[in-house]
Protein backbone atom coordinates (compact mmCIF):
# COMPACT_ATOMS: atom_id res chain seq x y z
CA UNK A 1 0.00 0.00 0.00
CA UNK A 2 1.71 3.19 -1.18
CA UNK A 3 -0.82 5.52 0.45
CA UNK A 4 0.02 5.71 4.17
CA UNK A 5 -2.55 3.84 6.23
CA UNK A 6 -2.78 6.83 8.58
CA UNK A 7 -4.41 8.78 5.75
CA UNK A 8 -7.14 6.21 4.98
CA UNK A 9 -10.35 5.72 6.93
CA UNK A 10 -13.16 3.29 6.11
CA UNK A 11 -16.57 4.94 6.61
CA UNK A 12 -18.76 1.84 6.45
CA UNK A 13 -18.53 -1.90 6.92
CA UNK A 14 -19.46 -2.88 3.36
CA UNK A 15 -16.92 -5.34 1.91
CA UNK A 16 -15.11 -4.69 -1.35
CA UNK A 17 -17.20 -5.85 -4.33
CA UNK A 18 -14.99 -8.47 -6.00
CA UNK A 19 -16.98 -8.44 -9.27
CA UNK A 20 -17.22 -4.65 -9.56
CA UNK A 21 -16.66 -3.00 -12.94
CA UNK A 22 -14.59 -0.10 -11.65
CA UNK A 23 -13.36 1.83 -8.64
CA UNK A 24 -15.23 5.10 -8.19
CA UNK A 25 -13.17 8.10 -7.12
CA UNK A 26 -15.63 10.69 -5.83
CA UNK A 27 -13.64 13.92 -6.13
CA UNK A 28 -15.00 16.35 -3.54
CA UNK A 29 -12.17 18.51 -2.16
CA UNK A 30 -8.92 17.36 -3.81
CA UNK A 31 -10.02 18.45 -7.27
CA UNK A 32 -6.86 17.61 -9.22
CA UNK A 33 -4.92 14.79 -10.86
CA UNK A 34 -1.43 15.55 -9.47
CA UNK A 35 -0.17 14.88 -5.94
CA UNK A 36 -3.49 13.42 -4.85
CA UNK A 37 -3.53 10.64 -2.23
CA UNK A 38 -7.24 9.99 -2.82
CA UNK A 39 -6.78 9.39 -6.53
CA UNK A 40 -3.66 7.35 -5.79
CA UNK A 41 -5.64 5.08 -3.43
CA UNK A 42 -8.35 4.63 -6.06
CA UNK A 43 -5.71 3.67 -8.63
CA UNK A 44 -4.22 1.14 -6.20
CA UNK A 45 -7.59 -0.53 -5.75
CA UNK A 46 -8.30 -0.53 -9.48
CA UNK A 47 -4.95 -2.17 -10.21
CA UNK A 48 -5.46 -4.77 -7.49
CA UNK A 49 -8.91 -5.69 -8.84
CA UNK A 50 -7.91 -5.34 -12.49
CA UNK A 51 -10.85 -3.06 -13.18
CA UNK A 52 -11.47 0.41 -14.55
CA UNK A 53 -11.52 3.75 -12.76
CA UNK A 54 -14.22 6.43 -12.88
CA UNK A 55 -13.32 9.90 -11.61
CA UNK A 56 -16.59 11.57 -10.63
CA UNK A 57 -16.42 15.32 -9.93
CA UNK A 58 -19.82 16.78 -9.01
CA UNK A 59 -20.88 20.34 -8.21
CA UNK A 60 -24.07 20.39 -6.21
CA UNK A 61 -26.58 23.10 -5.41
CA UNK A 62 -28.13 23.97 -2.08
CA UNK A 63 -24.97 24.65 -0.12
CA UNK A 64 -24.77 27.88 1.86
CA UNK A 65 -23.30 30.86 -0.02
CA UNK A 66 -23.54 29.13 -3.41
CA UNK A 67 -22.89 31.82 -6.03
CA UNK A 68 -21.57 32.55 -9.50
CA UNK A 69 -18.22 33.26 -7.82
CA UNK A 70 -17.80 29.89 -6.12
CA UNK A 71 -19.40 27.88 -8.93
CA UNK A 72 -17.26 29.68 -11.50
CA UNK A 73 -14.01 28.84 -9.74
CA UNK A 74 -14.96 25.15 -9.46
CA UNK A 75 -16.04 25.08 -13.10
CA UNK A 76 -12.62 26.40 -14.13
CA UNK A 77 -11.15 23.45 -12.26
CA UNK A 78 -13.44 21.03 -14.07
CA UNK A 79 -12.24 22.32 -17.44
CA UNK A 80 -8.64 21.79 -16.35
CA UNK A 81 -9.47 18.30 -15.08
CA UNK A 82 -11.22 17.43 -18.31
CA UNK A 83 -7.95 18.13 -20.10
CA UNK A 84 -5.84 16.43 -17.45
CA UNK A 85 -7.78 13.16 -17.64
CA UNK A 86 -8.30 13.19 -21.41
CA UNK A 87 -5.33 10.92 -22.08
CA UNK A 88 -6.77 8.09 -19.97
CA UNK A 89 -6.79 5.59 -18.45
CA UNK A 90 -9.51 6.89 -16.11
CA UNK A 91 -12.99 7.98 -17.22
CA UNK A 92 -13.63 11.55 -16.06
CA UNK A 93 -17.26 12.46 -15.34
CA UNK A 94 -18.01 16.13 -14.47
CA UNK A 95 -21.56 16.71 -13.25
CA UNK A 96 -23.17 20.05 -12.35
CA UNK A 97 -26.56 19.84 -10.69
CA UNK A 98 -29.04 21.91 -12.79
CA UNK A 99 -31.76 22.13 -10.14
CA UNK A 100 -31.56 21.41 -6.43
CA UNK A 101 -32.14 17.71 -5.87
CA UNK A 102 -31.57 16.77 -9.51
CA UNK A 103 -28.48 14.76 -8.58
CA UNK A 104 -30.30 12.65 -6.01
CA UNK A 105 -29.51 8.99 -6.59
CA UNK A 106 -26.52 9.64 -8.84
CA UNK A 107 -23.84 8.59 -6.38
CA UNK A 108 -25.79 5.45 -5.48
CA UNK A 109 -26.17 4.57 -9.16
CA UNK A 110 -22.43 4.90 -9.75
CA UNK A 111 -21.59 3.04 -6.54
CA UNK A 112 -23.86 0.14 -7.50
CA UNK A 113 -21.24 -1.17 -9.93
CA UNK A 114 -18.16 -0.13 -7.98
CA UNK A 115 -15.57 -2.26 -6.22
CA UNK A 116 -15.36 0.62 -3.76
CA UNK A 117 -15.90 4.34 -3.50
CA UNK A 118 -12.86 6.43 -2.58
CA UNK A 119 -13.34 10.07 -1.65
CA UNK A 120 -11.54 13.05 -0.10
CA UNK A 121 -11.45 14.12 3.52
CA UNK A 122 -11.71 17.73 4.61
CA UNK A 123 -12.83 18.67 8.14
CA UNK A 124 -14.97 21.78 7.51
CA UNK A 125 -18.14 23.13 5.92
CA UNK A 126 -20.87 20.64 4.89
CA UNK A 127 -18.47 18.04 3.48
CA UNK A 128 -17.98 15.80 6.56
CA UNK A 129 -21.77 15.54 7.03
CA UNK A 130 -22.26 14.79 3.34
CA UNK A 131 -19.72 11.97 3.37
CA UNK A 132 -21.17 10.45 6.53
CA UNK A 133 -24.67 10.45 5.06
CA UNK A 134 -23.45 9.02 1.76
CA UNK A 135 -21.59 6.17 3.45
CA UNK A 136 -24.88 5.00 4.96
CA UNK A 137 -26.90 5.23 1.76
CA UNK A 138 -24.73 3.47 -0.82
CA UNK A 139 -24.22 -0.26 -1.27
CA UNK A 140 -20.44 -0.05 -1.59
CA UNK A 141 -17.44 0.22 0.65
CA UNK A 142 -16.45 3.87 1.15
CA UNK A 143 -12.96 4.99 2.03
CA UNK A 144 -12.07 8.59 2.79
CA UNK A 145 -8.50 9.75 2.20
CA UNK A 146 -6.67 12.68 3.79
CA UNK A 147 -4.66 14.58 1.19
CA UNK A 148 -4.76 17.91 3.01
CA UNK A 149 -1.29 18.59 4.35
CA UNK A 150 2.23 17.36 4.98
CA UNK A 151 1.20 16.00 8.38
CA UNK A 152 -1.63 13.46 8.27
CA UNK A 153 -4.47 14.90 10.33
CA UNK A 154 -4.70 11.62 12.28
CA UNK A 155 -1.04 11.95 13.36
CA UNK A 156 -1.93 14.59 15.95
CA UNK A 157 -4.30 13.29 18.60
CA UNK A 158 -4.85 16.59 20.43
CA UNK A 159 -5.88 20.17 19.81
CA UNK A 160 -3.29 22.95 20.07
CA UNK A 161 -4.11 26.38 21.46
CA UNK A 162 -1.15 28.14 19.83
CA UNK A 163 0.96 27.97 16.69
CA UNK A 164 4.02 27.66 18.93
CA UNK A 165 2.80 24.40 20.47
CA UNK A 166 1.79 22.98 17.10
CA UNK A 167 5.14 23.99 15.63
CA UNK A 168 6.91 22.09 18.42
CA UNK A 169 4.81 19.04 17.56
CA UNK A 170 5.73 19.36 13.90
CA UNK A 171 9.41 19.68 14.73
CA UNK A 172 9.24 16.43 16.68
CA UNK A 173 6.98 14.37 14.40
CA UNK A 174 6.79 15.73 10.83
CA UNK A 175 10.13 14.43 9.54
CA UNK A 176 9.12 10.85 8.67
CA UNK A 177 6.03 12.04 6.79
CA UNK A 178 8.13 14.17 4.41
CA UNK A 179 9.26 10.96 2.72
CA UNK A 180 5.64 9.96 2.10
CA UNK A 181 4.65 12.43 -0.60
CA UNK A 182 1.92 11.35 -3.03
CA UNK A 183 2.87 10.46 -6.60
CA UNK A 184 3.22 13.42 -8.92
CA UNK A 185 0.94 11.60 -11.36
CA UNK A 186 -0.84 8.55 -9.89
CA UNK A 187 -2.05 7.49 -13.35
CA UNK A 188 1.28 7.66 -15.19
CA UNK A 189 1.97 4.37 -16.98
CA UNK A 190 -0.99 2.61 -15.36
CA UNK A 191 -2.91 0.30 -17.74
CA UNK A 192 -6.58 0.06 -16.75
CA UNK A 193 -9.46 -1.40 -18.76
CA UNK A 194 -11.96 0.99 -20.34
CA UNK A 195 -15.37 1.33 -18.70
CA UNK A 196 -18.73 2.75 -19.74
CA UNK A 197 -21.28 4.57 -17.61
CA UNK A 198 -23.53 5.45 -20.55
CA UNK A 199 -26.76 4.60 -18.75
CA UNK A 200 -25.86 6.83 -15.81
CA UNK A 201 -24.83 9.71 -18.06
CA UNK A 202 -28.05 9.37 -20.06
CA UNK A 203 -30.02 10.10 -16.90
CA UNK A 204 -27.58 12.60 -15.36
CA UNK A 205 -25.85 14.34 -18.32
CA UNK A 206 -22.30 15.63 -18.04
CA UNK A 207 -21.85 19.37 -17.55
CA UNK A 208 -22.32 21.26 -20.82
CA UNK A 209 -19.46 23.01 -22.59
CA UNK A 210 -21.20 26.35 -22.01
CA UNK A 211 -21.46 25.77 -18.30
CA UNK A 212 -17.88 24.56 -18.00
CA UNK A 213 -16.85 27.77 -19.77
CA UNK A 214 -18.81 29.59 -17.02
CA UNK A 215 -20.96 31.22 -19.71
CA UNK A 216 -23.06 33.99 -18.17
CA UNK A 217 -26.35 32.62 -19.52
CA UNK A 218 -25.57 29.10 -18.33
CA UNK A 219 -24.70 30.36 -14.85
CA UNK A 220 -27.82 32.53 -14.78
CA UNK A 221 -29.98 29.43 -15.22
CA UNK A 222 -28.72 27.95 -11.94
CA UNK A 223 -30.56 28.78 -8.68
CA UNK A 224 -27.54 30.34 -6.96
CA UNK A 225 -26.62 33.84 -5.76
CA UNK A 226 -25.96 35.86 -8.92
CA UNK A 227 -25.20 39.06 -7.01
CA UNK A 228 -21.78 37.66 -6.08
CA UNK A 229 -20.18 37.54 -9.48
CA UNK A 230 -17.24 35.63 -10.87
CA UNK A 231 -13.80 37.11 -10.31
CA UNK A 232 -10.89 37.69 -12.68
CA UNK A 233 -8.89 34.99 -10.91
CA UNK A 234 -9.32 31.74 -12.81
CA UNK A 235 -9.44 28.41 -11.04
CA UNK A 236 -8.03 25.02 -11.97
CA UNK A 237 -4.83 23.03 -11.60
CA UNK A 238 -3.21 24.69 -14.63
CA UNK A 239 -3.73 28.19 -13.25
CA UNK A 240 -2.54 26.99 -9.84
CA UNK A 241 0.66 25.54 -11.32
CA UNK A 242 1.29 28.86 -13.04
CA UNK A 243 0.84 30.70 -9.74
CA UNK A 244 3.31 28.33 -8.11
CA UNK A 245 6.03 28.90 -10.68
CA UNK A 246 5.46 32.66 -10.63
CA UNK A 247 5.81 32.66 -6.85
CA UNK A 248 9.06 30.69 -6.91
CA UNK A 249 10.56 32.82 -9.68
CA UNK A 250 9.42 36.29 -8.62
CA UNK A 251 8.03 36.47 -5.09
CA UNK A 252 9.73 33.93 -2.85
CA UNK A 253 12.97 35.89 -2.39
CA UNK A 254 11.08 38.92 -1.07
CA UNK A 255 8.31 37.01 0.74
CA UNK A 256 9.71 37.40 4.25
CA UNK A 257 10.15 41.19 4.01
CA UNK A 258 7.30 42.20 1.71
CA UNK A 259 4.39 39.79 2.26
CA UNK A 260 2.73 42.18 4.72
CA UNK A 261 3.06 45.18 2.40
CA UNK A 262 -0.11 45.66 0.31
CA UNK A 263 1.74 47.66 -2.37
CA UNK A 264 4.42 44.99 -2.93
CA UNK A 265 2.26 42.02 -4.01
CA UNK A 266 4.56 39.41 -2.45
CA UNK A 267 1.96 36.97 -1.07
CA UNK A 268 1.63 33.59 -2.79
CA UNK A 269 -2.04 33.80 -3.79
CA UNK A 270 -2.33 30.02 -3.29
CA UNK A 271 -5.20 30.04 -0.80
CA UNK A 272 -8.16 29.69 -3.24
CA UNK A 273 -6.39 26.88 -5.11
CA UNK A 274 -5.54 25.05 -1.90
CA UNK A 275 -9.10 25.45 -0.66
CA UNK A 276 -10.71 23.91 -3.73
CA UNK A 277 -7.99 21.30 -4.11
CA UNK A 278 -6.67 22.62 -7.42
CA UNK A 279 -3.24 22.75 -5.78
CA UNK A 280 -1.69 20.41 -3.22
CA UNK A 281 0.51 21.37 -0.29
CA UNK A 282 2.66 18.40 -1.32
CA UNK A 283 3.08 19.85 -4.82
CA UNK A 284 4.09 23.22 -3.39
CA UNK A 285 6.52 21.61 -0.98
CA UNK A 286 8.10 19.41 -3.67
CA UNK A 287 8.68 22.38 -5.99
CA UNK A 288 9.93 24.59 -3.15
CA UNK A 289 12.37 21.88 -2.01
CA UNK A 290 13.69 21.52 -5.57
CA UNK A 291 13.99 25.30 -5.92
CA UNK A 292 15.93 25.49 -2.64
CA UNK A 293 18.08 22.44 -3.40
CA UNK A 294 16.71 20.95 -0.18
CA UNK A 295 16.96 17.33 0.93
CA UNK A 296 15.55 15.69 4.02
CA UNK A 297 18.93 15.52 5.75
CA UNK A 298 18.87 19.33 6.04
CA UNK A 299 15.88 19.20 8.42
CA UNK A 300 17.29 20.18 11.81
CA UNK A 301 16.60 18.63 15.21
CA UNK A 302 15.23 21.85 16.67
CA UNK A 303 12.20 21.12 18.90
CA UNK A 304 11.93 24.49 20.63
CA UNK A 305 8.98 25.78 18.61
CA UNK A 306 11.09 28.55 17.05
CA UNK A 307 9.93 29.67 13.62
CA UNK A 308 13.37 30.12 12.11
CA UNK A 309 16.04 27.59 11.30
CA UNK A 310 14.33 24.22 11.59
CA UNK A 311 13.59 23.48 7.95
CA UNK A 312 17.13 24.11 6.77
CA UNK A 313 15.98 26.38 3.96
CA UNK A 314 16.45 30.08 3.20
CA UNK A 315 14.80 32.57 5.61
CA UNK A 316 12.21 33.52 2.96
CA UNK A 317 11.31 29.87 2.33
CA UNK A 318 11.05 29.15 6.06
CA UNK A 319 8.79 32.17 6.53
CA UNK A 320 6.55 30.87 3.75
CA UNK A 321 6.51 27.31 5.14
CA UNK A 322 5.42 28.61 8.53
CA UNK A 323 2.28 29.94 6.86
CA UNK A 324 1.74 26.99 4.51
CA UNK A 325 2.39 24.24 7.05
CA UNK A 326 2.26 25.49 10.65
CA UNK A 327 -0.64 27.92 10.41
CA UNK A 328 -2.63 26.17 7.69
CA UNK A 329 -2.43 22.70 9.20
CA UNK A 330 -3.09 24.06 12.70
CA UNK A 331 -6.51 25.13 11.40
CA UNK A 332 -7.17 21.72 9.87
CA UNK A 333 -6.24 20.04 13.12
CA UNK A 334 -8.61 22.27 15.09
CA UNK A 335 -11.57 21.66 12.78
CA UNK A 336 -10.96 17.90 12.87
CA UNK A 337 -10.80 17.82 16.67
CA UNK A 338 -13.81 20.15 17.12
CA UNK A 339 -16.20 19.17 14.31
CA UNK A 340 -19.32 20.74 15.83
CA UNK A 341 -17.85 23.91 17.34
CA UNK A 342 -14.92 25.09 15.17
CA UNK A 343 -17.11 27.86 13.67
CA UNK A 344 -18.94 28.72 16.91
CA UNK A 345 -18.29 31.43 19.46
CA UNK A 346 -17.95 28.79 22.20
CA UNK A 347 -14.76 27.52 20.54
CA UNK A 348 -12.85 30.67 21.53
CA UNK A 349 -10.40 30.28 24.43
CA UNK A 350 -11.98 30.76 27.82
CA UNK A 351 -9.90 33.86 28.55
CA UNK A 352 -11.02 35.49 25.27
CA UNK A 353 -14.71 34.84 25.89
CA UNK A 354 -14.41 36.11 29.45
CA UNK A 355 -12.74 39.38 28.51
CA UNK A 356 -14.97 40.02 25.48
CA UNK A 357 -18.12 39.41 27.52
CA UNK A 358 -16.84 41.62 30.34
CA UNK A 359 -16.67 44.45 27.82
CA UNK A 360 -19.72 43.52 25.74
CA UNK A 361 -21.70 46.48 27.09
CA UNK A 362 -18.96 49.04 26.48
CA UNK A 363 -20.09 51.92 24.26
CA UNK A 364 -19.06 51.51 20.63
CA UNK A 365 -17.68 54.55 18.80
CA UNK A 366 -20.01 53.64 15.93
CA UNK A 367 -22.17 50.65 15.06
CA UNK A 368 -22.57 49.70 11.42
CA UNK A 369 -25.17 47.38 9.93
CA UNK A 370 -24.19 44.29 7.98
CA UNK A 371 -25.29 46.03 4.78
CA UNK A 372 -23.11 49.06 5.52
CA UNK A 373 -20.16 46.75 6.07
CA UNK A 374 -20.83 44.73 2.94
CA UNK A 375 -20.95 47.87 0.81
CA UNK A 376 -17.83 49.39 2.42
CA UNK A 377 -19.86 52.33 3.71
CA UNK A 378 -17.82 53.15 6.82
CA UNK A 379 -15.81 56.22 7.81
CA UNK A 380 -12.54 54.24 7.61
CA UNK A 381 -10.77 54.46 4.23
CA UNK A 382 -8.36 51.58 4.97
CA UNK A 383 -11.14 49.25 6.04
CA UNK A 384 -13.31 50.23 3.09
CA UNK A 385 -10.46 49.44 0.67
CA UNK A 386 -9.99 45.98 2.17
CA UNK A 387 -13.72 45.26 1.96
CA UNK A 388 -13.84 46.45 -1.66
CA UNK A 389 -10.95 44.12 -2.50
CA UNK A 390 -12.90 41.25 -0.95
CA UNK A 391 -16.11 42.05 -2.86
CA UNK A 392 -14.46 42.79 -6.20
CA UNK A 393 -11.69 40.19 -6.29
CA UNK A 394 -12.78 37.49 -3.86
CA UNK A 395 -9.65 37.86 -1.77
CA UNK A 396 -8.11 40.19 0.79
CA UNK A 397 -4.53 41.08 1.60
CA UNK A 398 -3.29 38.85 4.44
CA UNK A 399 -2.33 41.60 6.88
CA UNK A 400 -5.38 43.73 6.18
CA UNK A 401 -7.66 40.76 6.85
CA UNK A 402 -6.54 40.95 10.49
CA UNK A 403 -7.35 44.66 10.75
CA UNK A 404 -10.62 44.05 8.88
CA UNK A 405 -11.73 41.55 11.52
CA UNK A 406 -10.68 43.72 14.46
CA UNK A 407 -12.69 46.68 13.20
CA UNK A 408 -15.81 44.55 12.71
CA UNK A 409 -15.51 43.57 16.38
CA UNK A 410 -15.22 47.27 17.31
CA UNK A 411 -18.21 48.28 15.17
CA UNK A 412 -20.64 45.51 16.14
CA UNK A 413 -23.08 45.61 19.09
CA UNK A 414 -21.69 42.40 20.67
CA UNK A 415 -18.78 40.02 20.02
CA UNK A 416 -21.26 37.30 19.02
CA UNK A 417 -22.78 39.56 16.36
CA UNK A 418 -19.28 40.47 15.21
CA UNK A 419 -18.50 36.79 14.66
CA UNK A 420 -21.72 36.27 12.68
CA UNK A 421 -20.79 39.20 10.42
CA UNK A 422 -17.21 38.02 9.97
CA UNK A 423 -18.40 34.60 8.88
CA UNK A 424 -21.10 35.95 6.61
CA UNK A 425 -18.89 38.46 4.80
CA UNK A 426 -15.88 36.17 4.50
CA UNK A 427 -17.75 33.05 3.45
CA UNK A 428 -19.97 34.86 0.98
CA UNK A 429 -17.33 36.85 -0.86
CA UNK A 430 -13.96 35.14 -0.35
CA UNK A 431 -13.07 32.43 -2.83
CA UNK A 432 -11.04 30.79 -0.05
CA UNK A 433 -13.78 31.15 2.57
CA UNK A 434 -15.31 28.16 4.41
CA UNK A 435 -11.82 26.70 4.77
CA UNK A 436 -10.17 25.59 8.06
CA UNK A 437 -7.40 28.12 7.49
CA UNK A 438 -9.98 30.82 6.82
CA UNK A 439 -11.73 30.04 10.11
CA UNK A 440 -8.37 30.33 11.89
CA UNK A 441 -7.93 33.85 10.56
CA UNK A 442 -11.44 34.92 11.54
CA UNK A 443 -11.24 33.51 15.05
CA UNK A 444 -7.72 34.88 15.58
CA UNK A 445 -9.23 38.37 15.52
CA UNK A 446 -11.28 37.32 18.58
CA UNK A 447 -8.44 35.64 20.46
CA UNK A 448 -7.94 32.10 19.14
CA UNK A 449 -4.23 31.17 18.92
CA UNK A 450 -3.32 34.44 20.66
CA UNK A 451 -2.68 35.49 24.27
CA UNK A 452 -4.09 38.13 26.62
CA UNK A 453 -2.69 41.61 25.95
CA UNK A 454 -2.27 44.59 28.28
CA UNK A 455 -3.49 47.16 28.87
CA UNK A 456 -7.17 46.32 28.81
CA UNK A 457 -9.13 48.35 26.27
CA UNK A 458 -12.77 49.21 25.87
CA UNK A 459 -14.65 46.63 23.75
CA UNK A 460 -11.54 44.45 23.25
CA UNK A 461 -10.64 43.83 26.86
CA UNK A 462 -7.42 41.78 26.71
CA UNK A 463 -7.90 40.74 23.05
CA UNK A 464 -5.21 42.19 20.78
CA UNK A 465 -6.13 45.62 19.38
CA UNK A 466 -5.30 46.99 15.92
CA UNK A 467 -6.00 50.40 14.41
CA UNK A 468 -6.13 51.77 10.89
CA UNK A 469 -3.90 54.71 11.87
CA UNK A 470 -1.11 52.39 13.03
CA UNK A 471 -1.58 50.24 9.93
CA UNK A 472 -1.08 53.28 7.69
CA UNK A 473 2.13 54.10 9.57
CA UNK A 474 3.52 50.56 9.27
CA UNK A 475 2.55 49.55 5.74
CA UNK A 476 3.10 50.76 2.19
CA UNK A 477 -0.46 51.39 1.05
CA UNK A 478 -0.51 54.30 -1.39
CA UNK A 479 -1.05 52.17 -4.51
CA UNK A 480 -3.41 49.81 -2.68
CA UNK A 481 -5.65 52.62 -1.46
CA UNK A 482 -5.73 54.21 -4.92
CA UNK A 483 -6.67 50.89 -6.48
CA UNK A 484 -9.55 50.23 -4.10
CA UNK A 485 -10.65 53.80 -3.42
Amino acid sequence: MSVPALRIRVLNEVPLRADGDYVLYWMTSARRRAYNFGLQRAVELAKAHRCGLVVFEPLRLGYEWASDRLHGFVLDGMVANQRAFSDGPALYYPYVEPQEGAGKGLLAALAGRAVAVVTDYTPSFFLPRMLKAASKSIAARMEVVDSNGLLPIAAAQSDFYSAYLFRRFLQKHLGPHLSELPDEDPLAGVPLPAVSIAQVVARWPMASDALLARDAHALAALPIDHSVGVVRLRGGSEAAAGKLEDFLDDKLARYGEDRNQPDEDASSGFSPYLHFGHLSTHHVFARLAAHEGWTADKLTRITSGKREGWWGMSPAAESFLDELVTWRELGYNHCARNPTTYDRYVSLPEWARATLEAHASDPRPVVYSLEELATASTHDAVWNAAQRELVREGRMHNYLRMLWGKKILEWSPTPQVALERLLQLNNRYAVDGRDPNSYSGIFWTLGRYDRPWAPQRAIFGQVRYMSSDNTLKKLHMKKYLARFA
